[in-house]
Protein backbone atom coordinates (compact mmCIF):
# COMPACT_ATOMS: atom_id res chain seq x y z
CA UNK A 1 0.00 0.00 0.00
CA UNK A 2 1.24 3.68 -0.49
CA UNK A 3 0.12 7.17 -0.77
CA UNK A 4 2.80 9.28 -2.65
CA UNK A 5 3.05 12.97 -4.07
CA UNK A 6 4.13 14.39 -7.00
CA UNK A 7 7.62 16.90 -6.88
CA UNK A 8 5.03 19.57 -7.80
CA UNK A 9 2.94 18.74 -4.72
CA UNK A 10 6.06 18.16 -2.40
CA UNK A 11 7.27 21.63 -2.69
CA UNK A 12 3.70 22.90 -2.37
CA UNK A 13 3.53 21.02 0.86
CA UNK A 14 6.89 21.20 2.48
CA UNK A 15 6.89 25.16 2.49
CA UNK A 16 3.51 24.81 4.30
CA UNK A 17 5.20 22.27 6.51
CA UNK A 18 7.87 24.78 7.32
CA UNK A 19 5.41 27.49 7.78
CA UNK A 20 3.33 25.32 10.40
CA UNK A 21 5.81 23.48 12.36
CA UNK A 22 3.86 19.77 11.19
CA UNK A 23 5.86 16.74 10.31
CA UNK A 24 3.99 16.00 7.54
CA UNK A 25 0.53 16.08 5.46
CA UNK A 26 -2.46 14.36 6.91
CA UNK A 27 -4.28 12.72 4.31
CA UNK A 28 -7.59 10.43 4.87
CA UNK A 29 -11.73 10.52 3.60
CA UNK A 30 -14.62 10.75 5.18
CA UNK A 31 -18.54 10.55 4.72
CA UNK A 32 -19.96 13.45 2.94
CA UNK A 33 -20.93 14.57 -0.32
CA UNK A 34 -23.43 13.02 -2.63
CA UNK A 35 -20.99 10.28 -3.93
CA UNK A 36 -20.15 9.12 -0.33
CA UNK A 37 -16.81 9.99 -0.02
CA UNK A 38 -14.39 13.13 0.24
CA UNK A 39 -10.73 13.66 0.76
CA UNK A 40 -9.13 15.44 3.71
CA UNK A 41 -6.39 17.72 4.15
CA UNK A 42 -4.75 18.43 7.45
CA UNK A 43 -1.07 18.99 8.77
CA UNK A 44 0.21 15.90 10.56
CA UNK A 45 1.68 16.93 14.28
CA UNK A 46 2.13 13.37 15.53
CA UNK A 47 1.67 9.96 14.41
CA UNK A 48 -0.91 7.71 16.30
CA UNK A 49 -0.22 4.15 16.43
CA UNK A 50 -3.56 3.54 13.87
CA UNK A 51 -1.70 5.85 11.64
CA UNK A 52 0.46 4.84 8.21
CA UNK A 53 3.61 6.71 7.28
CA UNK A 54 4.85 7.05 3.61
CA UNK A 55 7.72 9.33 2.46
CA UNK A 56 7.36 11.03 -1.04
CA UNK A 57 9.98 13.56 -2.02
CA UNK A 58 11.22 13.93 1.68
CA UNK A 59 7.14 14.72 2.80
CA UNK A 60 5.96 12.37 5.38
CA UNK A 61 2.30 11.29 4.30
CA UNK A 62 0.21 10.44 7.21
CA UNK A 63 -2.84 8.27 6.63
CA UNK A 64 -5.36 6.55 9.46
CA UNK A 65 -5.88 2.84 8.97
CA UNK A 66 -9.10 3.44 7.98
CA UNK A 67 -9.18 5.28 5.35
CA UNK A 68 -6.07 3.60 3.68
CA UNK A 69 -7.95 1.12 2.03
CA UNK A 70 -10.09 3.84 0.13
CA UNK A 71 -6.34 6.40 -0.72
CA UNK A 72 -4.05 3.00 -1.77
CA UNK A 73 -1.98 4.16 -4.89
CA UNK A 74 -3.13 7.38 -4.82
CA UNK A 75 -1.00 9.83 -6.24
CA UNK A 76 -1.15 13.91 -5.16
CA UNK A 77 -0.21 16.34 -7.08
CA UNK A 78 -0.57 20.17 -7.32
CA UNK A 79 -1.86 21.83 -10.29
CA UNK A 80 -1.50 25.81 -11.24
CA UNK A 81 -4.00 26.85 -13.80
CA UNK A 82 -4.98 30.11 -14.42
CA UNK A 83 -4.93 32.39 -11.86
CA UNK A 84 -5.21 29.60 -9.65
CA UNK A 85 -3.84 26.57 -7.75
CA UNK A 86 -5.25 23.15 -6.10
CA UNK A 87 -4.62 19.84 -5.25
CA UNK A 88 -5.72 17.05 -7.98
CA UNK A 89 -5.97 13.31 -6.59
CA UNK A 90 -5.39 10.46 -8.64
CA UNK A 91 -6.90 7.69 -6.77
CA UNK A 92 -7.11 4.28 -8.78
CA UNK A 93 -10.07 3.64 -6.40
CA UNK A 94 -12.59 5.85 -7.44
CA UNK A 95 -15.09 4.32 -9.57
CA UNK A 96 -17.31 7.64 -10.23
CA UNK A 97 -17.07 11.06 -8.66
CA UNK A 98 -20.01 13.88 -8.24
CA UNK A 99 -20.47 16.57 -11.07
CA UNK A 100 -19.01 19.31 -8.83
CA UNK A 101 -15.66 16.98 -8.21
CA UNK A 102 -16.29 17.62 -4.25
CA UNK A 103 -17.08 14.07 -3.71
CA UNK A 104 -16.00 10.33 -5.10
CA UNK A 105 -17.50 6.62 -4.57
CA UNK A 106 -15.17 3.05 -4.39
Amino acid sequence: MAVTLTESAARHVKAQLDRERALGLRLGVRRAGCSGWSYRLDYAREVGPEDAVFESHGVKVVVDRESLPYLDGTELDFVREGLGSHFRFRNPNVKESCGCGESFSV
